[in-house]
């Protein structure tokens, strides 16, 4: 499959001497949502400017539709759009004007009914003649995303696009971001809301302390690591497991009203059928029973938790 962008072996150390990324890969592909998921320092910020040629890397390489970021700069410039975390844009000029001339920047021609077509999808249009200093937090959040999407970019990163917002901009801009992929857009999302990720993402990538910790499908990655739980109400709480129930992966609720089994549902035997049986001998009905498996931000922290407090047997091996 094409690739949007491909980083190879990308480092950045500050002047500071703090090494902000390590030997970075990560290759994403044409037309698909890309979450990067990565607690705050991780990296993640760096990556993405460097990719849109703010940010200088210290070694590596990177390309933007086949294009080196470094020898091809303008036309990489042109093909991607940027939302960054800040809000940073003329306060005293309408919207109008700001959008029009953010498309005037990258060389377009004018095309005001595709500007109009941007401001509706955002909810901007009513507000284009007001100045940005009088709107609120979310809308110039909208702002922003109108500017990086004026010049009609082949690749869209959003750093945190939805930070600080309501929820029904939220599910705007998740509706907006699907209708760009369809029309062929590929977009790179990072996000401290992991709900996003889950509900958007075709690919996950997990970074901490600069390093790539982890690429996958998002439904593989969720069968792999998607522990699954099955809880049991119980008909009469109990005040401690059974002796012989305790070398099962069974936990008790703290008012003895619930039992927990975490089992793996890809393993060819799941352990539920001996758990039913053990709990029949021992008398214990329950009500209730339901499954639940492990949502996308316990993966993420388990996966950052590693990444940062590695097993030192797994080390030594």
């Amino acid at each position: 499959m094409p690739l949007a962008v491909n980083v190879q072996g990308v480092n950045k150390v500050y002047a500071s001497g703090h090494p902000a990324l390590q030997g970075v890969d990560l290759e994403i592909r044409d037309g698909e949502i890309f979450a990067l998921l990565g607690p705050n320092g991780a990296g993640k910020t760096t990556l993405i400017s460097i990719i849109c040629g703010i940010v200088n890397a210290s070694g590596g390489a990177v390309t933007v539709g086949g294009l080196d970021i470094v020898r091809n700069f303008r036309q990489v410039r042109g093909r991607v759009g940027l939302v960054p975390q800040e809000l940073s844009t003329d306060g005293f000029e309408s919207v109008w004007t700001t959008v029009k001339f953010s498309r005037g920047l990258f060389g377009k021609p004018p095309n005001n009914a595709y500007l109009e077509q941007i401001l509706r999808q955002l909810s901007l249009w009513e507000k284009r003649h007001a100045r940005i200093m009088e709107l609120s937090g979310g809308m110039k959040r909208r702002v922003m995303i109108a500017k990086a999407l004026s010049h009609e970019p082949d690749v869209l990163f959003l750093d945190e696009p939805t930070a600080g917002v309501d929820v029904e901009l939220r599910r705007d801009m998740w509706e907006m971001v699907r209708g760009l992929r369809e029309r062929g857009v590929t977009i790179i999302l990072t996000t401290h809301y992991i709900e996003e990720a889950e509900e958007m993402a075709d690919r996950i990538g997990v970074i901490s302390k600069g390093e790539i910790v982890l690429v996958e499908d998002k439904d593989t990655l969720m069968d792999k690591l998607g522990q699954k739980q099955l809880r049991l109400q119980l008909q009469q709480p109990l005040t401690s497991l059974p002796d012989d129930l305790r070398e099962l992966a069974l936990s008790l609720s703290d008012d003895g009203h619930e039992l927990v089994f975490h089992f793996d549902s890809q393993s060819e035997h799941t352990g539920i059928a001996d758990v039913l049986r053990r709990l029949d001998q021992h008398g214990i009905d329950y009500k209730d029973l339901q499954t639940r498996q492990r949502s996308l931000e316990e993966i993420f922290v388990s996966l950052v938790h590693e990444s940062v407090d590695p097993d030192p047997v797994r080390e030594a091996s």
